[in-house]
């Protein structure tokens, strides 16, 4: 995974594909293999670690070190904005199992004084009052539907998990078609979906062991948002549509809730 990170790796060893640190350098097109560079949104290449929107500016971060912004001199990240995303990103990386790249080391970078990548300040409070997901520990999987009513949770929706079949055999998710609410509690109906999105590829080893490749499947996902804003999921229900006695539960559930 981490296959941005792995393109930045790449970048900066090879003098080839990376510009001189020490050198003004010309300017050039971004090459068509930098596709990422070229617009703020999702690219085609599928990049798990940016989806997981671990900091608004990772992809400011990384692209300023592969693809520099045309000026006289080169014009690196700072240091507070390195710092910044290693902070909000590396423990991504430790959940899936990769250490923060020694390559990337922040002390490396110029100070705040220099002439320098700064974060942007409208970053500085982003989305804090929405939701995020988090690494933790896989939640437990249950196949009694009506435990459900047994315990309290704040959250609980009903989301179709897809799994990707990719060439590479790197686990790739997608949440199919609408994300339904039992139990709304703080979740905003306009980001739950994304939210979710990024929890399994956050968590892509507890998501792996729910879907297999190339197949969907329905689930009750319950839990709850933590007092630092981070959703903990900590049980799931897998729903087969013929399944009456969950039907009967999260009908049950809707009733009684507050």
């Amino acid at each position: 995974m981490a296959a941005f990170f792995a393109v930045a790796l790449v970048a900066l060893a090879c003098p080839l594909m990376a510009f001189d640190l020490g050198q003004s350098t010309r300017c050039v097109t971004i090459p068509n293999q930098m596709k990422v560079c070229k617009d703020v949104g999702y690219s085609e290449m599928r990049l798990p670690l940016l989806q997981t929107g671990c900091h608004p500016q990772a992809q400011a971060f990384l692209c300023s070190l592969i693809a520099p912004v045309c000026l006289d001199t080169f014009i690196q990240p700072c240091r507070s904005l390195c710092v910044a995303v290693r902070d909000s990103c590396a423990p991504v990386l430790a959940c899936q199992g990769h250490p923060w790249p020694e390559t990337l080391d922040c002390d490396r970078f110029p100070a705040e004084e220099d002439m320098c990548l700064s974060p942007h300040v409208k970053f500085s409070h982003f989305a804090k009052d929405l939701p995020k997901p988090a690494c933790q520990h896989c939640p437990s999987v249950d196949d009694a539907p009506l435990l459900i009513m047994s315990f309290l949770f704040s959250t609980a929706v009903t989301a179709k998990l897809h799994r990707l079949r990719l060439p590479s055999g790197e686990p790739e998710f997608e949440i199919e078609g609408r994300v339904e609410f039992i139990r709304q509690g703080p979740l905003l109906p306009y980001d739950t979906r994304h939210l979710l999105h990024q929890w399994l590829l956050i968590n892509c080893r507890c998501a792996s062991a729910l879907v297999r490749p190339g197949r969907s499947q329905l689930y009750v996902l319950t839990g709850s948002v933590q007092p630092d804003g981070t959703l903990a999921l900590s049980r799931l229900f897998p729903w087969h549509r013929k399944d009456a006695n969950i039907a009967l539960a999260i009908r049950k559930w809707k009733h009684h809730r507050c």
